[in-house]
Formats: structure tokens, C-alpha cells, sequence
């Protein structure tokens, strides 16, 4: 599988304005929009420029921030609706998501959000998100959506003060009739360069655990931990290849969560910022990712296709051009590393990915 001529997924980030105020906000988000947010035409020339790219078109997430806080994103993804743009919204849990808003996002389209839920304990999530009752609403807003037909995937990111709550989490995301939960592996950028990182072992020990949720009756997928593949390839090996203290108890309180009795439905191969990815900013500057604040061009004056082809440190990404460990490593092609996270580390978005026990050894 490759992405050469467009992407899987196209992340436009509406707006930088949030209630929320999370320890690891990606972008820093604030209480209210900065200047230069795209206009409402603007965003429609980004639909477009996303309908353009191909057969079948990128899905479009419509992420922020917390776009909720635009006016007009009903209108926004109505008109993605209607020129059969693909896409799915991800919002804040804020006094934004309220019933009505719930039902004028399905009745514009919504078929689908996201919604992050990062603790299996009110004070763990709370904490996290900087509101206090953010937890109790987050359960509450997903049986809400789920009950008037808009589906809910849990996103949830990894880091010091939550690993250890993983099992727990696992039949908490399935008791709420969740499908897919993506696990969103920490990246130091934006506030979360304040955040305690996990260790190379650790983010093993999330991988084997990742691994074995996989196979409990959900999707799950890894964001920013593309070794994933790795450690798929080793489990379907040697399953017990990984003996570390903080795997072994993860896997001591899965006893809730069922049987392992599923293949895994982790994939062979994944995306990575700049190959099956692409991201827009507020102000419309493209970017490799989310995480990986390298401009490439801007769509107020750039075609999002073009730039996403040509873009020669895409094509490296894409060609696998990296140094380092992650440049000579034989899962080079289905890994790759997190480009994202060897920028946060070495400023080089070609380097290797520090989390990966791999680049250590």
C-alpha cells in the first residue's frame, strides 16, 4: 500500500480555539480564535482542493482546537457532504457538545467523531484535560451521540500519568459500545514538551499491550508509534518476547476484558506524517502532520495536492530517505518512525525516532 498520490487522511485544524486546556495540547490551544483563521470560503476551497485529490477522496477531519467553536462548521461540512468529501469531526467535551449541537452535526452528516477519553479514573482525565466533571461528560457525551445513530471512536493519548490505567480503560471503551480506539502516542510538541515521556521500554510495553487489545474485539490503532508493526511481527513470532515489569502487569489486568480469541486488527503497514497524511492549519499552512511543524506551503496560495506530491522532504518520507538507525532498519518500509517525534528530539524530520528500542540498542 502506498500513498504517492494522495492521502488517507487530511487534517484541517478549523480553529486553535478550545475551553479546554490539556497538559499536552498539540496546539496550544486558547479560549478564544487567533487572527488568520481561514474564512468560511477558505475552508470551502479546502473541501474542494480534498475532492480533487483523487478516487475515493482523503477523509477530511475537521479538528482544531475544538471546531465546535466555529460558526460555521455546520455549513462546512454540510458542503463536504454535498460534493461527497469524506469526513469526520473531532470535538472538544466542552459545554459546545450539547444535544442539539449532537443532532445539527448528524443532521448536516456527521456519521462519525472522535472524542478523547484518557484515564480510566475521573481524577486521571481530568487532570489531563485542565476541567474538572470532563470525565463524567465524556462517558456521558458518547452514549448521547451513540444514541441518536452518530458513532463514537475514542481517542486516547499515552503518557506517564495514564499507562498503567491502559487495562482498565479496555473494558471501559467496550462496555460503551465503542468500535475503534486509537491510542495516540505522545509527541513533546506544543504544551506536551511539558509532559513526561515514557522510555523506549515503555512504549514497548504500550505496543505488546496495544497488541492484545487488538485482539479483544476492537480496532485499535497506534498514532505517532508506527514500530507497532514491529512488535506485531515479533508477538506473531514469539509471543512472549517481551518480559518487561510494566508490560507483564498491563497484561495482569486484562482479566476483564475477555478472551484473546481475535486475529490482531492492527494492519501491516500504516501511515506516517507526510506519506497517507497531510495536515492544514489554522491560518492554512500545510504540514507533514499535526505533530511535525515543518511548513510546506499554504492553501490560500498552494494547491493541497501538488504540494502533498512533490514536496521533496514528503517524497523523502514517502522513499524512506531517513538516517540514522531508522534509515538502515530492515522495518524501514512498514515502520519508518515517528517523523514527528525524531523533529521534537533532533530538529531533524529525517532523523530516528528515540522512542523505538531499536534506535537505542
Amino acid at each position: 500500500m502506498t500513498f504517492t498520490e494522495r492521502p488517507v487522511l487530511v487534517f484541517w485544524e478549523t480553529t486553535k480555539a478550545c475551553p479546554l486546556s490539556c497538559v499536552h495540547c498539540r496546539a496550544s490551544a486558547i479560549l478564544g480564535p487567533v487572527p488568520g483563521e481561514l474564512t468560511t470560503e477558505e475552508g470551502l476551497r479546502v473541501i474542494d482542493q480534498v475532492g480533487s485529490m483523487g478516487t475515493p477522496p482523503p477523509v477530511l477531519v475537521f479538528t482544531g482546537g475544538d471546531p465546535l467553536t466555529r460558526a460555521d462548521l455546520p455549513e462546512l461540512i454540510s458542503y463536504a457532504k454535498g460534493a461527497g468529501v469524506p469526513f469526520a469531526v473531532s470535538p472538544a467535551v466542552s459545554q459546545n457538545l450539547t444535544d442539539g449541537y449532537l443532532a445539527r452535526l448528524r443532521d448536516a452528516g456527521t456519521s462519525s467523531i472522535s472524542i478523547s477519553l484518557d484515564g480510566a479514573r475521573p481524577e486521571t482525565h481530568d487532570s489531563i484535560r485542565g476541567v474538572a466533571g470532563t470525565y463524567e461528560r465524556t462517558l456521558e457525551r458518547i452514549r448521547a451521540a451513540k444514541d441518536i445513530g452518530v458513532s463514537v471512536q475514542i481517542n486516547t493519548a499515552i503518557m506517564k500519568a495514564n499507562i498503567r490505567e491502559l487495562p482498565e480503560m479496555l473494558p471501559l471503551v467496550k462496555g460503551l459500545g465503542v468500535k475503534i480506539w486509537e491510542l495516540f502516542f505522545l509527541v513533546q510538541v506544543g504544551r506536551g514538551s511539558g509532559v513526561l515521556d515514557l522510555t523506549p521500554e515503555e512504549y514497548e510495553s504500550a505496543c505488546n499491550f496495544a497488541y492484545d487489545a487488538s485482539r479483544r474485539g476492537l480496532v485499535v490503532r497506534c498514532v505517532e508509534a508506527p514500530f507497532i508493526r514491529r512488535v506485531v511481527n515479533s508477538r506473531r513470532s514469539a509471543d512472549d518476547y517481551w518480559q518487561d515489569e510494566t508490560y507483564l502487569a498491563m497484561r495482569g489486568g486484562l482479566g476483564g476484558a475477555g478472551d484473546a480469541l481475535a486475529p490482531t486488527t492492527l494492519g501491516p503497514r500504516g501511515t506516517l506524517d507526510g506519506d497517507g497524511i497531510v495536515f492544514v492549519g489554522h491560518d492554512g499552512t500545510i504540514y507533514p502532520g499535526g505533530l511535525l511543524p515543518v511548513p510546506l506551503g499554504n492553501v490560500r496560495k498552494d494547491d493541497l495536492a501538488t504540494v502533498y506530491r512533490t514536496d521533496p522532504l514528503l517524497k523523502k518520507i514517502r522513499d524512506r530517505k531517513f538516517s540514522g538507525p531508522c534509515g538502515s532498519c530492515s522495518y524501514s518500509e512498514v515502520c519508518g518512525g515517528s517523523r514527528a517525534r525524531a523533529y521534537a528530539h533532533s530538529g531533524d524530520p529525517l532523523g530516528s525516532d528515540p522512542a523505538c528500542l531499536f534506535v537505542r540498542a
